[in-house]
């Protein structure tokens, strides 16, 4: 039996989960089935790759020299098969462009802007609460381009294949019921609304929560949080009078909902626009960042909570040298 490169994956499928039921489980095998494709490696081999028992598979001394080597070839056949991939793909449709995006107002922005720099392009989105699963796309060439967010200190980690442009830092906003009496103020404060009930985002790889309970704790305090909610259903709690919350300085007032300053602009939010470097977009980056800031400053000028602060604060507007 000649090696082959599924025959790898298998030994280093049962190395990882340290079972072969797990393993057949994760490669969908049967037991059986999996059982004798190792035995016929083993023999291919010339020795056991693993030794069964309670404990489960263990590597054997033999098994640790094959999984290393495998364990080094594997990314580089991986990494192959995705060029080959992307390769095909660009070849076969090189006007297909797929964004993505965070919950962010430069969505429409970025789709305008690719049908403009590439035309006749169909344009696809897909949309997530996180930039991680966007990112992990972008790098594995599953995305051409997206909008991603991050918080102060927890800055995205760059990706191999990847380009992070910075496009604008904006202040975070706080997010009441019509009534709270804080409404009636140009700004709210948050040591104010810190004893306040609170809904907020699941705590995720966006670590959006997380930065926020990361302000909360520099001010000695954090709130009472009983609502756990994203979107529309954290909309729904602060527009029924049951919590407070924050949101992008851009967010749209709807009836029962006020958009408010934070006095002193505790907390802040970044816009990154990001794309493959070998994608249809990279030779276009200066001009689709430039686009993409237009449509955010035409967005904040229609957003009068925002319009007014930035009347207020012009020059506290973080955008990219």
């Amino acid at each position: 039996m000649d090696l082959e490169v599924r025959h790898l994956r298998v030994i280093c499928a049962i190395a990882e989960t340290g079972s072969l039921t797990r393993a057949a489980a994760s490669l969908r095998m049967t037991q059986p089935g999996l059982s004798a494709q190792l035995r016929r490696i083993e023999a291919a081999l010339g020795g056991p790759i693993f030794e069964r028992g309670q404990a489960g598979a263990v590597p054997t001394a033999f098994g640790e020299l094959v999984l290393t080597r495998a364990r080094a070839i594997l990314p580089g056949v991986d990494g192959l098969l995705a060029d080959v991939t992307r390769a095909t793909r660009c070849a076969a449709a090189p006007r297909r462009v797929r964004l993505g995006s965070v919950g962010a107002p430069l969505l429409a922005d970025l789709i305008m802007a690719a049908r403009e720099l590439i035309p006749g392009s169909e344009v696809t989105t897909r949309c997530q609460y996180s930039p991680t699963p966007l990112l992990d796309d972008l790098a594995a060439g599953r995305l051409e381009a997206a909008v991603l967010g991050d918080n102060p200190g927890q800055e995205l980690s760059p990706r191999d294949g990847v380009v992070l442009r910075p496009v604008v830092s904006e202040p975070v906003f706080a997010l009441l019921p019509s009534t709270h009496p804080l409404a009636d103020r140009e700004e709210a404060s948050l040591n104010e609304l810190i004893d306040e009930v609170w809904a907020m985002p699941h705590p995720d790889s966006d670590r959006t929560r997380e930065y926020w309970a990361s302000v909360f704790s520099a001010m000695g305090h954090q709130p009472h949080t009983p609502y756990e909610a994203e979107g529309r259903q954290l909309i729904e709690i602060v527009g029924a009078g049951l919590a407070v919350s924050l949101c992008q300085a851009t967010f749209i007032e709807v009836p029962g909902l006020a958009v408010r300053p934070l006095a002193g602009n505790p907390l802040w939010y970044r816009h990154v626009l990001a794309w493959r470097h070998d994608g249809p977009l990279a030779a276009h980056g200066d001009e689709l960042v430039r686009k993409v800031t237009e449509g955010y400053l035409a967005t904040c000028a229609a957003t009068p909570p925002y319009a007014r602060w930035l009347e207020r604060h012009p020059d506290a507007l973080r955008l990219p040298e």
